[in-house]
Parts: C-alpha cells; structure tokens; sequence
C-alpha cells in the first residue's frame, strides 16, 4: 500500500464528514441566516443617512438609532392607515351589499328577460354569511396557534432590529476587524464590494421612496378630484406597491383604488383608470430614468428576472433583496470585464441611431470600460491599503 494512500483516505472521510455537518448546520440555521442576511440589506440601506449625520456630530449608536426609529414610523404608520381603510371599506361594503345585488338583480331580469327572485339570492348570502361566521369561530378557538404565530413574528422582528441596529451602528468596527484578517489587496477588494452594496442598496431605497411619495402625492390629489373614498389610504397603497414590488407591483397597486371607485360608479373608475395608466407612462419615460439613473442600472427584464429568482430562492425576502443584490453584483463585475469598441452591424442599430458604436447615452460603446480596463483595479484605482489605526471610512 502506497505510503500516502491512508492519509488521503483519511483526508476524504474528513471532507466528506466536514460538507455533511456544515449542511446540517445550513439547516438547523437557515432561519437565523436569513434574519441576517434580512439585517444586512437593512443596514446597507441605512448606512448613507447615518454617515450624513454622522459627518454632522452625530454619535454613530443616536443617529443610527434616530433613523430607525423614522424607519419603523413609516412603517408603522403605513399598516395602521391601510388597515383602517381595510376595515372601513369592509363595513361599508358589507351596508351596501343587499342593495348591489337587488340592481345587479334587477340588470340581470330585464336585460336577459329572467325572473330570478332576490329573495332568494339574498337568503343564500346570508347562509354564505352564516359559514362565514362559522370559520370566523373556528378561527377564534384557534387563538392559541396565531397567538404563537404573532409571537414568533414579533421575536423575528426584534432579532432584525437588533442586528441591523449592530451592523449598522459598529459598521466602521466590524469592516476593520474583517479588514485586520486580509492581505492588503483583499482588504481593497473586500471594501470596495462593500462601498458599491452600500451605493446601490442605498440608492435603490431612497430613490424608490423619492418615487413613491410622488406616485403618492399625484393619485391622492386624482381621487380628490374624483371623490374617491379613502383617498390618502388608497395613493399611500399606490405609491408603496407600484415601486417596492418591481413590474407587477403597478397592477396590483392600481387595481385597488378602480376597485373602490367601481363602487361608487362606472365613470370614477373609468377616470381612475385613465390617470393611472397616464401617470404610469409619465413615471416610466420622464420621472423614473432621471431618478433612478444612478442608483440602479438594470434592465426591466433583468430586473424581474432577479425578483422572481429572489423569490424562488428565500421568498419574500429574496424578492425585496434581489434587485439590490443584483444591482451591486453588475456593478462590481462590471469593474473587471474588459469592454471592446463594437463593428458597426445591421443588426446592432436601432431606429433613430446615427452611429452604431453609440449607446443611447451618446458615448462611444467601449470607450469607458476599455479605459477603466487598462488601469489595474488594485494599484491604480487611486484605493490605498488601510494603514494601522485607520478605519476603512471616516466615521
């Protein structure tokens, strides 16, 4: 037997037992590693208003702690409004259902020529309602269930809080501690990753909050105009769901208020319609490319793409840290990819372009990535290794 064969043997079954204990460990932690990784987009998200303050005598824990707090306000106020509108609208359309459904009755007859009787309909809606009330009961005993379902909940969101209050308060700290146990060149690499997640994270939240209050400000004045109930409750909905949900976010944001002005008539919700689909092509051609044009350079297919593969992997919250994490991972590579000047082709011109070497920018295709790919990206960057003492920002 060959001298070495033992310890190779030796060496599989470690490998082998160290893969199956660090799976098992995936495991049993996944939860929790999801929590963190939940806190980390969290953190990145906030760090550019804690640096501001920070560069203006701010502690780093008060100011990190200051815009939490204006966070989880936010928030908080966003679920406390919608839900009263929730139940308001619940009641109210509960007070007027016997009397929808005596017209739509009444429609029906005259225009199908039938004879249905709304007695009758009316006393299968109340047994519907009696069923309903009877899961309502069911749903009641089983108190003790979503009670520890709110619990657990509750327990996550504290575990989120505290670990993005950490992150984000010893951001200086912990970078210079993950910097103390990399060579010079990785400690680059590492902080400049860290610089782009924080650019783009950061960007992609305050550039969509930008937007929303917009969308939010614009449809509230439309159902004013329109007389639509709930009108701040229902443009608070349109504002977060058409930009923190990517693509399909504006169908189901929109979808709501043509719903509620459906029930006070056809032509408020015709003109509810109308507004929403002008706004949107106001949104997507003029205010969205020059706010977002900096912070998240993603193509619209490539973005849905990344949600619904966020979503795929951890589920809602893969599907809120996708474009963030995708939008930083494109910036980073694209540091290093080497970029040619393109040959002019039929097939490379669209309509409208005088030179097919252009982008749609009007610089030459190539010309910036070729430059910034002759400068080494270590030596040349202008990045100087992080000298003792020094933290990998000013704090």
């Amino acid at each position: 037997m060959p001298a070495w064969l033992p310890r190779a043997m030796i060496l599989a079954v470690g490998i082998v037992l160290a893969v199956g204990v660090a799976g098992w460990l995936f495991l049993q932690l996944q939860g929790l590693l999801v929590l963190l990784l939940i806190s980390l987009f969290l953190a990145l998200a906030l760090e550019p208003a804690v640096n501001w303050l920070n560069q203006h005598r701010w502690p780093r824990g008060l100011a990190t702690g200051a815009v939490m707090l204006v966070a989880f306000g936010i928030i908080f106020s966003f679920f406390t409004v919608l839900g009263a509108m929730l139940i308001g609208q619940i009641l109210d359309f509960a007070d007027t259902l016997p009397a929808m459904t005596r017209e739509l009755l009444a429609w029906v007859n005259d225009t199908f020529n039938t004879d249905f009787a709304p007695d009758t309909l009316l006393r299968e809606v109340a047994d519907a309602s009696g069923r309903l009330d009877e899961y309502a009961s069911s749903l009641a005993g089983n108190a003790w269930g979503a009670g520890t379902q709110l619990l657990v909940l509750l327990f996550n969101g504290l575990t989120i809080a505290l670990f993005t209050f950490y992150l984000t308060a010893d951001g200086p700290r912990f970078r210079r501690a993950l910097c103390s146990v990399l060579p010079p060149r990785s400690q680059r690499e590492v902080l400049r990753a860290w610089e782009i997640a924080i650019s783009k994270t950061g960007g992609y939240i305050y550039s969509r909050a930008l937007l929303a209050l917009i969308s939010m400000a614009a449809h509230y004045v439309a159902l004013l105009v329109l007389d639509v109930h709930y009108a701040f409750a229902l443009a608070l909905w349109v504002g977060v769901l058409s930009q923190f949900i990517p693509t399909v976010g504006t169908y189901i944001g929109g979808a709501v208020p043509v719903l509620v002005a459906l029930l006070q008539g056809p032509w408020p919700a015709l003109w509810m319609l109308v507004f929403i689909t002008l706004y949107q092509q106001l949104e997507n051609y003029l205010l969205q490319p020059r706010i977002t044009a900096r912070t998240l350079d993603m193509h619209p297919a490539v973005a849905f793409g990344t949600v619904l593969a966020g979503a795929a992997v951890l589920g809602a919250p893969g599907a809120l840290l996708a474009l963030p994490a995708g939008a930083s991972l494109q910036a980073f590579v694209g540091l290093y990819i080497k970029r040619y000047a393109v040959a002019e082709h039929p097939l490379l011109t669209t309509s409208g372009e005088e030179d097919s070497g252009t982008d749609r920018s009007g610089r030459k295709a190539g010309t910036a990535g070729t430059a910034a790919a002759k400068e080494p990206p270590d030596e040349d960057s202008g990045t100087s290794p992080p000298r003792r003492g020094d933290g990998p920002e000013r704090e």
